[in-house]
């Protein structure tokens, strides 16, 4: 192929990948999203040459599903772009080298691989950004992937390169052996796509019949760049709740408000005697069944050493760590406080190894370092309430096997509380509700969701969205809502297939490297 061809499908791949995501409606497109790109692969002689076209690929997918992180962070945006797009195109050069030593099934079963350990990795280092992961496309087709109940998005990520390969290997038996040989390949495609597909409409079939329990979510649409002013925030308290009184009763168990809801800074041995703060527990001593799940912007003084790498020096001497955290409230109770545990990287945190790039990186959210964190997930429960809620702060909610782990513990209700008010009405608070969708099916239990500016929401078992709020105006979701019981699958073994399949990845580079050292040897001793 000549260059313009080879460049024409890297464009294609790109605009592909990006029409099949969230929030746009073509998911199906994401079965042929990759065949281009394998077809450049496969025509591309230079390593180097297939890696610049597998980069103009990504990062077309990245940008135009992605670009909407600019509205909060310039910096941040075109840094997460490029270095997404970069690693993405590891897994692919990979496949390039494996495919030109090994036999075909060899090479297709390394990309495949390759990809997944490339995922698995990107859940778990310290840049960590799953936000791209290809099991998540499917959270606007929640009905053709039941089954994440069994695999989580892993298992969708398998899905779609498998069948990708199928399809660019059916086009190349078709350019070399004509139609005839190819019939064939069509009852496979079905297969391919029709088996997860039956197994997931199975799946749909349910009866629900344990009890139901008043749930009251708000959305108080606060302006996130004017919601951390000292002289709002007492005006904020005072809408919240307003806007619970109007829903509010005495069969009320759970209210939810979203994150950093409560944003006064109030240092945590002082929450409840706060001034600022009394409101709230009045409202609770008015309703003495009710549990109050919030955000808090809070923080815990450390004394004149630093004794944490997230502490900071404030203006007085004393060192401190700042939280964003969950926090449950009930009138005859102790506070029960979770600090968000996964941080966005470069906004809330920053890894260790790009700590001489702080002053590049600015922290939105009322403070200007990074926040200290929780080291597990935590659930929130009480001897009265019915519902043991599982604390999800914002950015957590992509994170499957980490939702899972409140299950685990006992979440019987997934509690969402976000602000993605960050980003404007733009696609990215869109994609972030659909993502929720697919939590409540990998661990089979209802989503109530509050999020600042919208958009709240009640997700049940099965992710289907039975009510909402809209995008930038103020409102209050009463919902009752089924305690759901059981451990799914995945809940139990969480993402075993990315292990598996990065444990093989594993396999192949030692594979190659062993040969590599065989070959070395042979050529010294011809040299000899």
């Amino acid at each position: 192929m000549k260059k313009n061809q080879l460049l024409g499908l890297s464009l294609l791949s790109g605009i592909l990948l990006w029409a099949s995501w969230p929030a746009l409606s073509f998911t199906f497109l994401i079965f042929f999203a990759w065949v281009p790109l394998l077809m450049v692969a496969d025509n591309a002689t230079k390593r180097l040459s297939f890696f610049l076209y597998s980069f103009i690929a990504l990062i077309i997918w990245n940008t135009l599903t992605t670009w909407w992180i600019w509205n909060s962070t310039d910096v941040g945006t075109i840094a997460a772009i490029l270095t997404n797009s970069l690693l993405m195109c590891i897994p692919c050069w990979g496949y390039h080298f494996f495919k030109n030593r090994f036999s075909k099934p060899i090479a297709y079963l390394s990309f495949v691989a390759s990809w997944m350990l490339f995922e698995y990795v990107h859940l778990n280092w310290q840049i960590s950004w799953p936000w791209l992961t290809l099991g998540n496309v499917f959270a606007q087709q929640t009905q053709w992937v039941q089954w994440y109940e069994y695999t989580g998005v892993s298992g969708g990520t398998l899905w779609i390169l498998v069948v990708n390969i199928f399809i660019f290997n059916s086009i190349k038996k078709y350019n070399t052996q004509g139609l005839k040989a190819s019939i064939g390949n069509c009852f496979g495609f079905i297969a391919l796509m029709g088996f997860p597909l039956i197994v997931s409409f199975a799946l749909l079939k349910k009866i629900t019949t344990s009890k139901q329990h008043d749930v009251v979510i708000v959305q108080p649409n606060v302006d996130p760049y004017q919601k951390f002013e000292s002289s709002s925030v007492a005006g904020q308290i005072d809408h919240l709740i307003e806007l619970s009184k109007s829903k509010l009763d005495s069969n009320t168990s759970l209210l939810i408000w979203p994150e950093t809801a409560l944003a006064a800074n109030v240092e945590i041995t002082e929450i409840t005697t706060a001034t600022i703060y009394q409101p709230v527990f009045n409202l609770l001593r008015q309703y003495p069944n009710l549990t109050l799940v919030t955000g808090i912007e809070t923080y815990k003084i450390l004394g004149t050493e630093k004794t944490t790498t997230s502490a900071r020096q404030s203006q007085q001497g004393f060192y401190f760590d700042s939280y964003n955290a969950a926090i449950a409230l009930h009138y005859n109770d102790l506070p029960q406080l979770y600090y968000k545990s996964k941080l966005v990287p470069g906004v809330e945190t920053l890894p260790s190894f790009l700590n001489i790039l702080a002053p590049v990186f600015e922290q939105f959210g009322g403070t200007t370092g990074g926040y200290a964190k929780d080291t597990a997930s935590h659930v929130f429960k009480n001897n009265i309430n019915p519902f043991v809620s599982a604390p999800i702060i914002c950015y957590e909610s992509i994170y499957g096997a980490y939702v899972a782990s409140y299950v685990q513990k006992g979440a019987n209700l997934i509690t969402i509380i976000t602000n993605d008010g960050w980003w404007g009405n733009t696609p990215g608070h869109r994609q972030h509700l659909q993502y929720a969708k697919l939590r409540a099916i990998e661990t089979r239990r209802f989503v109530a969701r509050s999020a600042n500016t919208g958009i709240s929401a009640v997700i049940d078992d099965y992710g289907n969205i039975l009510e909402t709020k809209g995008w930038n105006i103020s409102a209050v979701i009463k919902h009752a809502i089924p305690i759901t019981t059981g451990l799914t699958f995945y809940v139990c073994y969480g993402d075993y297939l990315y292990v598996i399949f990065s444990i093989l990845a594993v396999l192949f580079i030692l594979w190659n490297f062993i040969l590599w050292v065989q070959e070395k040897k042979k050529q010294q001793t011809k040299i000899q």
